[in-house]
């Protein structure tokens, strides 16, 4: 699933394309994804972009009259296209613009979401009121996160992921932080030092960004808005190598399931 990484990529390829670019309609081929598509998106003729943005793994285009919110699921993919491009399987949704180009929204599996807010009330969206900092926000501190984990038990791989502890920390950007500050993924969150959780948000942030300069990971599904997958697999150093050398020390990575999910770390390097 796209995670942070992924969605900041395809955020700033569309970017520049809609930004201050005025709604004319919208088309919409499918009457619901994971969730209904919003009656709302039909009122949005005539209103401008006035702010395109990310929160989490959500993608946010701003208007006077409202927010339009995009999740893309397992499979979804957003690209700029000409209004006169015929819809290929799976294209479901176009907002058109004023320039004679489209948003175009493509979801195979349709896990993903188009869904709508009123003007100023996206901090209280219920898929957004309860989510915890960004990796990249200066109150996403060590000692934030030695406070939230008090003396929990969690593994802090899980305490990681939990998006109302940190957003944007998916399964292979955990498996890779982790790996990176030195800490083995099935650690009680309360039992880590304050100087470790210090190593842990470099490590994250480390990885995030190291992750947006490579526009992303594709091990399956994703592209970016020009089609592109993201080159961040060429640099994992644990995730989905099991049995192989680490980079790092030579010891065979190793494979286990945390919270229903695969983790990759060395048994070396993490303790």
């Amino acid at each position: 699933m796209p995670e942070l990484p992924e969605v900041e990529t395809v955020k700033r390829g569309l970017e520049p394309w809609l930004l201050n670019r005025t709604i004319t309609g919208a088309e919409v081929r499918i009457e619901r994804l994971r969730l209904p598509i919003p009656e709302e998106i039909h009122q949005l003729n005539g209103q401008t972009i006035h702010k395109v943005h990310r929160r989490a793994k959500y993608l946010l285009i701003d208007t006077d009259q409202g927010h339009l919110i995009y999740h893309l699921g397992m499979s979804g993919s957003m690209r700029i296209i000409k209004q006169n491009e015929p819809p290929k399987a799976h294209d479901h949704v176009d907002l058109l613009l004023d320039d004679g180009r489209a948003l175009r929204f493509n979801d195979p599996r349709r896990f993903g979401m188009v869904l709508w807010c009123a003007p100023n009330q996206l901090a209280q969206h219920q898929l957004l009121a309860h989510l915890g900092p960004e990796p990249f926000d200066e109150n996403f501190t060590a000692q934030y996160l030695k406070t939230a984990a008090g003396q929990r038990k969690t593994a802090i791989k899980n305490f990681i992921m939990d998006g109302h502890v940190v957003v944007g920390v998916g399964n292979i950007y955990a498996s890779e932080s982790l790996h990176i500050a030195g800490i083995h993924p099935h650690r009680a969150a309360g039992r880590i030092s304050l100087a470790r959780y210090e190593k842990l948000v470099q490590a994250i942030q480390d990885i995030l960004q190291a992750a947006i300069d490579a526009g992303g990971t594709t091990l399956k599904d994703f592209v970016d808005s020009d089609g592109n997958p993201g080159y961040f697999f060429r640099e994992l150093m644990v995730y989905d190598r099991a049995d192989e050398d680490c980079k790092q020390c030579g010891c065979p990575i190793k494979r286990t399931i945390t919270g229903q999910r695969s983790t990759y770390y060395c048994p070396q390097c993490q303790r």
